[in-house]
Formats: structure tokens, sequence, C-alpha cells
């Protein structure tokens, strides 16, 4: 019985965070301001997973060239924050990591 009340009360938690917003859509009027700040979650979040796969190895932040992840991150960052273009920043991305890789790797 226990087990069912556990699948239940599972599949209400999981329902309903993702009903909500389009059942209450129209409805609920949100401040420009805070629609304004709801527009810079994906980037924040993403950037925190971002951040955290490059720089923390095993628990520690590492900043050394030994951290493969490090240098592609750094070098994309400055791509994009320069030329504004989506498919180069991954391109110059992937091949430094994949040089990286195959340079200190082998």
């Amino acid at each position: 019985m226990t087990e069912w009340l556990l699948i239940i009360g599972m599949a209400v938690l999981t329902f309903l965070p993702r009903y909500l917003p389009f059942g209450l859509a129209g409805k609920v009027h949100i401040p420009p301001l805070m629609a304004r700040a709801l527009s810079f979650v994906p980037i924040a979040v993403l950037t925190v997973i971002i951040v955290q796969s490059a720089f923390v190895r095993e628990g520690e932040i590492v900043l050394s060239l030994q951290n493969h992840y490090l240098i592609p991150t750094t070098l994309s960052f400055f791509v994009a924050l320069f030329t504004r273009q989506l498919y180069l920043t991954i391109f110059i991305g992937l091949v430094t990591f994949a040089l990286m890789k195959w340079l200190f790797y082998a």
C-alpha cells in the first residue's frame, strides 16, 4: 500500500509543476520587472552548469593546464563575447576541447 501512495505522490509532484504554468497562462498577470528578471533564469542556470563542469574537478576548483575543460571554456567565452555567433562559438569550443584531449591525454 505504501508503494502505491509513493507512486501517486510522485506522479502528483511531477505533474503539478508542469501543468500549473499552462493552466494559469493568461489568468495571472506578471509584472514587467518580474518578466524581465525571469527571462534571465535559463542563462543563469546554463552558466552555473558550464562553470561548474569547467572549473570543478573531484570537488576542488582546478585552475591549471591539467584541467582540459578550462581552456576551451575560456576560449569559447571570449569567442561568444566578441563575435556573438553561436555556431562559431560551439565549433571553436569543440575543436579546442578535442585538441586539448588529444595533446594531453593521447
